[in-house]
């Protein structure tokens, strides 16, 4: 299976002028007063950290290299801060294999794709957003259109379908036969007491034939179809499945958010995701909402979020962190200052933290620009470690840069 940890190192070798990773800018020391002391480190920022660049210039999630790449060349030939940062996304919206923005994004319980999306145009001080749209592939652009077509910000659900229809949107089936087999490996183990799965009461067989196929049948529709899918390769089905039960044990909360800035200093920003795999139907996380998982203000900066929406809504973390950067605070520690407001509410309890993943990005009008994250690691599917990585690229390249972050994840 070609998960997105293969896919992102793919999408880093195609995109243009890759930089060597920065390191993390900021020290860590042992905090030998919570549990399990020997594998949580704190991360003590006391200097304001500035990491710079002259624009134009783009930031974005860790799935983003070749995104912020696409974005900076639509705005060195001249492009709008927001059509570049639309521009860069619908590579990653369209771009199968990332299942958890766009086409291929896992789906909510009920096997549904559900898009959420949210653009702001610094220089005309608009926005528009999206939540909870089926059937189109591209939701930031649908989001654009809420902002350019109407007097409202936030269009839902089946509205939303109708206005991405009135506006020559197609209805397209979102969800791959990989996400759709992860869904059904979900539902199968969900639950030993529901109907999903092979029944526990199985009669006899009648021949050699019967016992054959009930020996097929076994394992159940999702190795079925995994099967079906990787075409006789055993070790291309098994790979599919051990991603599925990773993501079936551990939900993802993948989505991209971009901010770009351009020589005149103008900002824009997207966000844009098919939001925490196997959610209520109809649950909106921050990503389309103004103000949580993005925020401009051309006057100061732009700030996004990934990770659980739920707390960053709880914080209104997008004009939190540029709330803070108006008042000087450079862009990492306005990140790092916001991710202590979600702590502090758990008390800063480290083993509550421990399933708690949020991320924050952010840049200033003056070209500085930062990502910090509440953990050094983020844990995969399968459970293997990976540093807290942000995209950024310039007129030098794409690259990827290491995050700030509060708590070193060592195991």
């Amino acid at each position: 299976m070609n998960t997105n940890e293969h896919r992102r190192q793919f999408l880093i070798n195609a995109a243009i002028g890759i930089g060597a990773a920065a390191t993390s800018s900021t020290a860590s020391a042992q905090n030998p007063s919570t549990p399990n002391a020997a594998s949580i480190v704190t991360n003590n920022t006391t200097n304001q950290v500035r990491q710079s660049a002259m624009p134009p210039c783009a930031v974005a999630s860790g799935n983003g290299v070749a995104a912020v790449a696409k974005a900076v060349e639509v705005m060195r030939a001249g492009g709008d801060t927001l059509d570049a940062a639309i521009e860069g996304v619908r590579i990653v919206e369209l771009d199968p294999k990332d299942n958890s923005v766009g086409f291929g994004g896992l789906p909510n319980e009920r096997g549904d794709v559900e898009l959420d999306a949210s653009v702001m145009h610094g220089a005309t001080r608009r926005a528009g957003a999206v939540a909870s749209l089926r059937g189109v592939k591209t939701p930031a652009a649908v989001a654009k259109r809420v902002m350019e077509a109407t007097d409202h910000l936030l269009i839902v659900g089946g509205g939303a379908r109708e206005f991405a229809t009135a506006h020559g949107f197609p209805d397209e089936n979102l969800l791959t036969e990989e996400s759709r087999i992860a869904w059904m490996r979900w539902k199968e183990n969900l639950s030993d007491t529901d109907k999903w799965g092979v029944s526990p009461i199985q009669p006899a067989p009648a021949s050699p034939a019967g016992q054959r196929m009930m020996e097929r049948s076994s394992r159940g529709a999702a190795f079925a179809a995994a099967d079906e899918w990787a075409n006789g390769d055993a070790k291309k089905r098994d790979d599919l499945l051990a991603w599925a039960d990773g993501v079936a044990r551990r939900p993802p909360t993948g989505t991209i958010n971009l901010l770009a800035l351009d020589s005149a200093r103008d900002i824009s920003g997207v966000t844009t995701t098919s939001g925490l795999a196997w959610k209520l139907p109809g649950r909106v996380g921050d990503s389309p909402l103004i103000g949580c998982g993005l925020y401009v203000d051309n006057d100061t900066g732009a700030a996004g979020s990934t990770g659980r929406g739920e707390e960053v809504i709880y914080i209104n973390g997008g004009r939190t962190v540029v709330e803070y950067m108006r008042r000087g605070i450079s862009p990492e520690q306005a990140c790092l200052d916001a991710l202590k407001l979600i702590t502090a509410r758990y008390g800063n309890d480290l083993q509550k933290l421990r399933e708690i993943d949020v991320n924050f990005y952010a840049i200033n009008k003056k070209g500085d620009f930062a990502g910090a994250a509440i953990w050094s690691h983020t844990l995969t599917a399968r459970g293997e470690r990976r540093r807290r990585q942000f995209a950024f690229a310039d007129a030098s390249g794409a690259r990827l840069v290491e995050s700030a972050y509060l708590y070193e994840r060592k195991a």
